[in-house]
């Protein structure tokens, strides 16, 4: 493969439906659809964790999150073992950043020649409260606050993605300004569509929520929960608070308009390299970290290992990567590893090789229909994990301590008939659990990672202490001070 230049495009918590490339009637997304259009689209892409932190520590590591560990949004990448963008940088070339990154702390070596304007863990920490899981914390009070904030309006992270698309462009005809023929590569990662949803009027205006199909088994709507799921629901009980259909509808609108937000300034992005002359010289790859429910199942946001939380846009286009391609062989956020690194024209160390991950330009070449991906949980509204794998038409959630869900994709996209206990599928629910265990032992890595979450949480005073600090449930852009006080104190355990 000849090198080129390797443009990364990123966001958080698109959900994969949400796109009019992969089936949506509803949701505009013109840039990422003429994306698709001159490239390839991974149909079956997955999140290692459906969790914003421990999704993008694997990102940039190409392991799974046990092997880390990035347990949750306390268990960062920190520049602690190699990345891509280490590996990208220290062969020579420009490996720039812009945006929501989710590592430790701009202090640390995240592998980049040069961060702009990122955003790192809320002070340095992240989410304490989130690591609280054995008994779980009361229900997160910043979820009501959550779910008022839905609708137009003025909101820091709009601003933010705005200064992204910004400093994109501007690296981008400084880059090319250089006169430098040496490929670069360039992170451009967004925070939205990530919640709040508050959204820009304009974005907004282009979706009328009275014409917003719930979906089948909302909250209103809902068939029996798995009991992991009411486990789940009742800390991040953020559709609780929900005042009637009108309000889901509204909520669902706002989401929307985010996606169309995103969309828009990853496209100022893609002007830039056309208007730099640079479209032809650099493959362009679009994911994000996991996705949203989005009223699924009566939940926002993400956690689970349904498709609406656990599956992930992912887009390829450029030099040598065909047009209006579809690969269906199921693939991970970690194998942009090795990706990022062909791109540039290197092969894999032997090291690298050991890695679970393999690169996107194996499968587009080439179909592997029983290829396994992998995603695990551990974090906040746990009590103990939960783990997928995926291979053809088959998906596989292993609950510890409950007992497990399975689903043939093909026959039920919306995962409504768990065939987990059905003899007539014993065979292929036996193979599943062979696959997983073949990745991890479940039981083990639960366990350890309950001990190191509360090893961490005594390093800071200990659950008690940290729930009687308040809570913050997103983390604020570079220069805006921490939102502790904007969400109020949780009351103290048995209070």
């Amino acid at each position: 493969m000849e090198p080129s230049n390797f443009l990364f495009l990123f966001s958080d918590e698109h959900r994969q439906s949400t796109l009019g490339c992969y089936g949506s009637p509803t949701v505009k997304t013109p840039n990422l659809d003429s994306l698709a259009a001159r490239g390839t689209r991974f149909e079956n892409a997955y999140t290692p964790s459906p969790i914003c932190v421990p999704a993008r520590g694997s990102l940039a590591t190409g392991k799974w999150a046990h092997q880390g560990p990035y347990w949750d949004n306390i268990f960062s990448y920190h520049g602690e073992c190699p990345s891509w963008h280490h590996r990208i940088r220290d062969n020579g070339h420009d490996m720039a950043v812009t945006g929501k990154l989710h590592y430790r702390s701009v202090e640390d070596d995240n592998g980049f020649t040069e961060e702009i304007d990122t955003m790192h863990m809320m002070s340095g920490v992240g989410d304490l409260i989130g690591s609280i899981r054995k008994p779980p914390p009361p229900p997160r009070l910043g979820m009501p606050i959550l779910a008022a904030g839905t609708g137009p309006g003025d909101c820091t992270y709009n601003e933010y993605d705005q200064r992204v698309a910004d400093a994109a462009i501007q690296w981008i005809e400084q880059r090319t300004r250089t006169g430098d023929e040496r490929p670069w590569s360039f992170m451009v990662s967004f925070a939205r569509p990530h919640y709040p949803l508050t959204c820009p009027r304009e974005f907004y205006d282009m979706y009328d929520p009275r014409t917003i199909e719930l979906p089948s088994h909302y909250a209103g709507n809902n068939p029996a929960r798995h009991p992991w799921i009411e486990e789940l629901a009742k800390t991040i009980n953020y559709g609780d608070h929900f005042r009637d259909e009108d309000h889901i509808r509204e909520g669902i609108a706002s989401y929307y308009a985010l996606v169309t937000f995103m969309d828009h300034q990853l496209g100022r992005v893609l002007a830039a390299l056309d208007e730099t002359g640079c479209t032809d010289t650099t493959r362009v790859l679009y994911s994000s970290d996991h996705g949203d429910n989005i009223s699924s199942r009566g939940l926002w946001g993400k956690s689970t290992m349904y498709e609406e939380s656990c599956a992930v846009p992912l887009i390829m286009a450029g030099p040598d990567i065909p047009a209006g391609h579809v690969v269906k062989t199921s693939v991970s956020l970690i194998d942009i590893y090795p990706t990022a690194i062909a791109s540039l024209g290197y092969d894999l160390t032997e090291e690298e090789q050991a890695l679970p991950c393999r690169s996107l330009y194996d499968f587009i070449e080439r179909e592997e229909p029983d290829r396994t991906v992998f995603s695990e949980y551990h974090a906040m509204g746990s009590n103990h994990a939960s783990f997928m794998v995926r291979f053809g038409d088959w998906k596989y959630i292993y609950y510890v301590t409950f007992e497990p869900e399975l689903f043939n994709l093909a026959d039920d996209p919306e995962e409504t008939r768990n065939l987990a206990g059905n003899p007539d599928f014993a065979e292929i629910e036996h193979e599943c659990e062979r696959r997983l265990r073949a990745i991890c032992d479940p039981e083990a890595v639960d366990e350890q990672a309950h001990t190191d979450q509360k090893a961490r949480l005594a390093e800071h005073g200990g659950p008690e202490a940290i729930l009687g600090r308040g809570d913050g449930l997103y983390t604020p852009v570079p220069g805006e001070s921490d939102m502790t006080s904007q969400m109020g104190v949780l009351e103290k355990p048995g209070e």
